[in-house]
């Protein structure tokens, strides 16, 4: 059947209704994660509006509204009767309420918020060629990505990516003092999970973003891991001051870096003999395809509304944008001297592994 253009149109109309729909969700998803309604309906459900306003704090009329928009969207179930009441099911609670669960994406919404938030100054930095550093973000983009990366550094960091390498693991439980480097560490979720995983490491967490260092700060206290973890603000091409290491870790990082081959080269210069470097970065296609896959679309839904707009806040910047192919990651690695790059054998929907071997 030949496709018209009429055709065409009223697809992608469809497509952007259906995107607006998602988007409105998703600030609702928002607004009950910030105001910790998901995580009272799951306490104290199931709930009438009244009874979500007073546990809750907040307005009767604002959770009258929420929780019949929740119930419609199908986020809520709802109790028949007089007062409604509405629950969070089981298995809602662990995408919308479970911080640590495989399953929990709900921090998309605030990486949401967060880009909403600057969108004006993205505009202006497209025309001119500027950029927009992280902090303009704020802390709804911080609390963003480091909580929809915490599930994977908790569980599959220690138990699936490390693993791949039962060299590396052999020595980090060997070694009396191992020396673990965590760059680009954020909020420290990948810091505390390799803490944990091996507890007579040292680990530094390294982020040039002073919010995020002391969003770590406060998590390493109350996890009890004071002394053996410490975050460091710093550039990461001033690791090699830092070393040296036994296990280097670039997690979600490398393509954010302005000046990446140079970071590459200071931490071959931290490792210890016979340490290695992991990065850990988007599982995108081998070469550009139009038009792509969902997991394509959402890297550079990214690239065009954050990363590349904060890499092009500080100059000269390599520009990567979030979609780090194979192919640059080995060029990138042959720049900073590196003798070899091995893409590990682990599964994942949105990760690739590299080891780079010094």
């Amino acid at each position: 059947m030949t496709v018209t253009t009429t055709d065409r149109s009223a697809a992608l109309a469809e497509r952007l209704f259906g995107a607006t729909l998602a988007a409105l969700e998703l600030c609702s998803v928002y607004l009950g994660s910030t105001l910790g309604l998901y995580e009272e309906l799951e306490r104290h459900g199931p709930l009438a509006p009244e009874e979500l306003a007073e546990r809750a704090s907040i307005a009767p009329r604002y959770a009258v509204e929420w929780l019949e928009q929740q119930a419609v969207a199908g986020l809520l179930d709802v109790q028949p009767g007089q007062p409604r009441r509405y629950w969070l099911t089981p298995e809602h609670a662990r995408v919308l309420a479970h911080r640590d669960d495989p399953a929990h994406v709900a921090p998309f919404a605030h990486m949401l918020a967060g880009i909403g938030g600057v969108l004006p100054q993205v505009a202006a930095a497209y025309r001119t060629g500027g950029g927009v550093p992280y902090e303009a973000y704020g802390a709804e983009f911080r609390y963003g990505q480091g909580h929809i990366n915490r599930p994977a550094f908790t569980h599959e960091l220690p138990t699936e990516w490390l693993v791949a390498m039962p060299d590396v693991v052999a020595r980090l439980e060997s070694a009396d003092r191992p020396h673990i480097a965590d760059v680009g560490c954020g909020q420290g979720w990948s810091s505390l999970a390799v803490s944990h995983a091996f507890p007579n490491a040292w680990v530094d967490g390294i982020d040039l973003d002073a919010a995020s260092i002391a969003d770590a700060r406060a998590h390493v206290a109350a996890a009890g891991l004071d002394g053996r973890v410490r975050f460091v603000q710093a550039d990461a091409h001033q690791l090699d001051a830092q070393g040296p290491y036994d296990l280097i870790l670039f997690l979600e990082t490398l393509h954010d870096l302005t000046r990446p081959a140079d970071a590459l080269r200071a931490a071959r210069a931290a490792l210890a003999t016979g340490g290695t470097v992991l990065v850990v970065d988007e599982k995108v296609a081998d070469t550009f395809t139009a038009p792509g896959d969902e997991v394509e679309r959402m890297m550079y839904g990214w690239s065009v509304t954050h990363c590349l707009p904060t890499q092009m806040a500080e100059q000269p910047s390599a520009a990567l944008g979030t979609v780090l192919r194979a192919e640059t990651v080995r060029e990138l690695a042959d720049q900073a001297g590196y003798a070899r790059v091995d893409v590990l054998p682990v599964d994942n929907d949105f990760f690739r592994l590299y080891r780079l071997w010094p």
